[in-house]
């Protein structure tokens, strides 16, 4: 499969070089911008950061639509970093503890169900219309989650799928008829991690 050719520990570092260009003012490197020209795929770029044996969520922003790598790898590392409005921007004295995940989305397909798709495999994307608050018009709500994240959560299928209506913005309820009238799409990832130690090592050593 092409995409396990493409993914490497070497994109996370491209992401660091992103992060760190951006903190000196410094542009980026050269093999930075030249990394696999030609492929095009969905991805995600997670920050988490340890601390006292602690891991902790840091910004995970990306997209599901097919983008090619090489253009968009290093703005998708920037917006998870500094733009996730869930966090405050990442600062450059936490860069010693961070952690870098690079999730490259493939294989999507429609589900039949909200139940078809299996744990620690697929992530999942809804898409529904619905009323929205005020109960006066109908809204599309749209929500994603990686694969890891039923698994790191400990969730079922159902839990999952709950969390993901709330994460979508709807706060309506959750019936059988909603559920059922949602357009589910899994897809699947492969995923590469790097820590700062293992990005320096690298970078000295090149």
């Amino acid at each position: 499969m092409l995409i396990e050719w493409c993914i490497s520990q070497e994109l996370c570092f491209v992401c660091f070089d992103s992060l760190l260009a951006h903190f000196t003012g410094k542009e980026l490197p050269k093999s930075s911008s030249t990394l696999h020209p030609d492929y095009t795929c969905p991805l995600f770029v997670t920050w988490e950061k340890s601390a006292s044996g602690v891991t902790t969520l840091r910004g995970c922003i990306g997209t599901l639509t097919p983008t090619r790598l090489c253009e968009s790898l290093a703005e998708y590392a920037l917006h998870s970093a500094l733009r996730d409005s869930r966090f405050p921007s990442i600062e450059p004295h936490e860069l010693s503890s961070l952690f870098c995940k690079l999730s490259l989305l493939h294989s999507s397909e429609c589900a039949t169900n909200y139940l078809d798709w299996t744990i620690g495999v697929h992530g999942l994307r809804i898409e529904f219309v619905a009323c929205d608050t005020s109960g006066d018009s109908n809204s599309t709500f749209t929500a994603t989650y990686l694969p890891e994240i039923p698994l790191q959560e400990c969730w079922t299928k159902e839990e999952t799928i709950q969390s993901l209506i709330r994460k979508s913005g709807y706060r309506g309820d959750m019936t059988d008829q909603l559920k059922s009238s949602m357009k589910i799409t899994r897809y699947q990832s492969s995923v590469s991690t790097a820590s700062y130690e293992e990005y320096t090592r690298a970078r000295i050593s090149s």
